[in-house]
């Protein structure tokens, strides 16, 4: 049998923050599996440089975590070890620029005992208030950056959604714990909705800051906050020109992105035709194809233009 849900989780009653607030939403961005291009990373960090508030609910991390499957890092500085990263998951308020209380809750995607989790989660929404759950995420696809982000809209109840997916039909993909919770808060009654943006599948193992703002904007919608995204807009202006910069110097990369531009745009035309979304001819480049073309470009941001053409 497994333990009780408190057990898992310590919650704060007393929260002078959310005193007679009548709608409060909590942000769910957990880094591992739906972080591709660091993007909820990347949205959780601009959240929190916005100013940080009590935390109000933390996790048994050791009964959630594999440590030997993700081994948290620590510092060896000469002769001894110092400032090990321990593994947190916790809930904190934060307050979008017009002063409204949401919660935040961030840490590693638990690797065990998820229905514990999620049943850990549902006390912290029903002893805290919340009102209304989002979650954020991304994960790679066969998309370009030069095209508009794409978000995957969800939620478990359609009212929720602010956005049309592109997906019809039945698709059966691997769960995530943010997945999970979905539906477990739909059971329970409780409003749950979420955004995950498709992240060009070269671009994913590098911090990519257009995908986190895009995320945040929608965050904004569906969670109904207003969050400052001037410096984040910055680094997402910065983060294009850089890709931009390398692909006028690197003919053969800009040629899969091409046929990628390609590839998307044969799908745009079929859908707003009505035909069948696999009606292209063209091959899509594979993920080896991409793989060799761009373990040049992630290694070439990195390092000065001279040492990156004799590369």
């Amino acid at each position: 049998m497994s333990e009780p849900a408190s057990r898992l989780v310590h919650i704060v009653d007393d929260v002078p923050e959310l005193d007679g607030v009548d709608e409060l939403t909590m942000v769910v961005a957990l880094t591992g599996f739906l972080d591709a291009g660091q993007a909820s990373a990347l949205a959780v960090q601009h959240l929190l440089d916005q100013g940080e508030g009590p935390v109000v609910a933390t996790f048994d991390v050791d009964s959630l975590h594999d440590y030997r499957a993700r081994r948290p890092p620590i510092s060896f500085v000469e002769d001894h070890y110092e400032r090990y990263e321990a593994p947190r998951l916790s809930v904190r308020v934060l307050h979008d620029t017009g002063g409204t209380p949401y919660l935040l809750l961030r840490g590693p995607e638990p690797d065990i005992r998820w229905e514990g989790f999620a049943l850990a989660v549902r006390e912290v929404v029903e002893r805290l208030g919340v009102t209304r759950v989002v979650s954020l995420g991304a994960i790679p696809m066969a998309v370009p950056h030069t095209r508009p982000t794409a978000v995957t809209y969800h939620a478990n109840d359609p009212a929720l959604l602010t956005g049309r997916s592109v997906w019809r039909g039945e698709v059966r993909v691997p769960s995530s714990v943010q997945a999970l919770l979905e539906v477990r808060l739909g059971e329970w009654g409780h409003p749950s909705l979420g955004y995950i943006t498709h992240i060009p599948h070269y671009l994913a193992q590098m911090d990519y800051p257009v995908a986190a703002l895009v995320l945040l904007e929608q965050l904004e919608r569906g969670g109904r906050l207003t969050i400052d995204l001037t410096s984040l807009r910055r680094a997402a202006e910065g983060c294009e020109g850089e890709i931009l910069e390398f692909l006028e110097s690197h003919a053969e990369v800009a040629d899969v992105v091409h046929a990628l531009e390609q590839q998307y745009d044969t799908f745009r035309r079929a859908e707003e035709s009505g035909a069948s979304l696999l009606a292209s001819d063209e091959p899509l480049p594979t993920g080896d194809d991409l793989g060799a073309q761009f373990e040049q470009f992630l290694a070439g941001l990195d390092r000065p233009d001279d040492e990156a053409e004799q590369g």
